[in-house]
């Protein structure tokens, strides 16, 4: 249909969140509900979104397949919003998106996947939306929280940014099996910026020691990319853009044997301890951001809360397709998670 057909964007209403009964989902809809939202629960599970509804009873219920076009419409009538929490994005991202523009409602996921993000950046960007409408992507723990911190230095530095590197530091990592679902789906070679464009990861990937902050301190670090570069590639311009994470963490991700997160408080949160550490190289000096917390899966849940917040409330640079640091005021946007359930630094 063509996009001059679509519904313009709501301000205020429900917001659907997808894939509502996972783990992140989860955390994401107990969030909006503290923040004082109406989440419509949906996702392919009808017996786990049931379990969820009796929860919270006064929420409703739409179960729809990402595959069922027809089901997918009826969820996001009159919804004011849709938060996409299911993965593999690979496959989720597309139908959901579309679903949700077509009905006139923004679109935020949190994927971690590059291609996924790259795709509705190519579907939405260039006024492939209707007007006012936003598409958010990556807008969780991996993407959108690196994309602001490097948003904050910048702004704040002001001159253009040269080189933009990250280093993410876990203590360990229970990985949930929607994290291994995605690993077994994202095969495509991952990417980094060099020259001002996005390129393969050269094999073997550069390996390298990080200090980040107390408790974690000195780790051994490993080139992995996640949904950050492709979202501060669209729009910091930076020549140069690289991500690390973790080399421990990663082998217990990697090894069948270690089980998913388990809670350590009322909230639900795991012990997990992570810390973001941003560089941004402006006129040849280092400038950094660092945000850390608890419990990666679990802290997505504030963030695209607030983002969702933002959106529906007007507090935004832009319309469209866009990255978190270029359609929000990024230090202002963390300010409002710290100190809890961030720490935020910047220098």
């Amino acid at each position: 249909m063509d996009k001059t057909s679509r519904r313009g964007p709501r301000t205020s209403g429900r917001v659907l969140v997808y894939g509502a009964s996972g783990h992140t989902g989860r955390f994401v809809v107990a969030e909006l509900v503290r923040r004082g939202l109406e989440p419509v629960l949906s996702g392919r599970g009808s017996d786990r979104l049931a379990e969820l509804g009796r929860r919270y009873p006064g929420l409703e219920v739409r179960p729809a397949d990402a595959g069922d076009a027809e089901a997918l419409a009826k969820a996001v009538v009159d919804v004011a919003a849709v938060v996409n929490c299911a993965g593999p994005f690979l496959d989720t991202a597309g139908p959901v998106a579309a679903a949700a523009v077509e009905a006139g409602a923004h679109y935020l996921d949190v994927t971690a996947e590059q291609p996924a993000v790259q795709a509705l950046y190519r579907a939405y960007g260039a006024g492939g939306v209707p007007r006012g409408v936003v598409v958010l992507p990556a807008m969780a723990f991996y993407g959108g929280l690196a994309d602001l911190l490097a948003s904050a230095v910048a702004d704040r530095v002001g001159g253009a940014a040269e080189a933009v590197t990250t280093a993410v530091g876990l203590d360990r990592w229970w990985p949930t099996e929607g994290t291994r679902a995605t690993g077994r789906r994202n095969t495509a070679r991952r990417l980094v910026v060099a020259d001002g464009r996005l390129v393969p990861l050269e094999e073997p990937a550069r390996s390298r020691t990080w200090d980040f902050p107390a408790p974690l301190g000195r780790h051994a670090v490993v080139d992995l990319p996640f949904t950050e570069v492709v979202t501060m590639h669209r729009h910091l311009g930076a020549g140069r853009i690289d991500s690390y994470l973790s080399r421990a963490p990663l082998a217990e991700l990697r090894d069948p044997a270690t089980g998913g997160p388990q809670a350590s408080d009322g909230t639900g949160r795991s012990a997990q301890r992570f810390a973001v550490d941003v560089r941004v190289r402006v006129d040849g000096v280092d400038h950094r951001a660092v945000a850390t917390g608890r419990d990666i899966y679990a802290v997505t849940a504030p963030l695209v809360a607030e983002a969702v917040i933002r959106v529906l409330d007007g507090r935004v640079r832009a319309h469209g397709a866009v990255a978190p640091g270029e359609v929000f005021d990024a230090a202002d946007f963390l300010a409002a998670l710290s100190p809890r359930p961030l720490e935020v630094e910047l220098s």
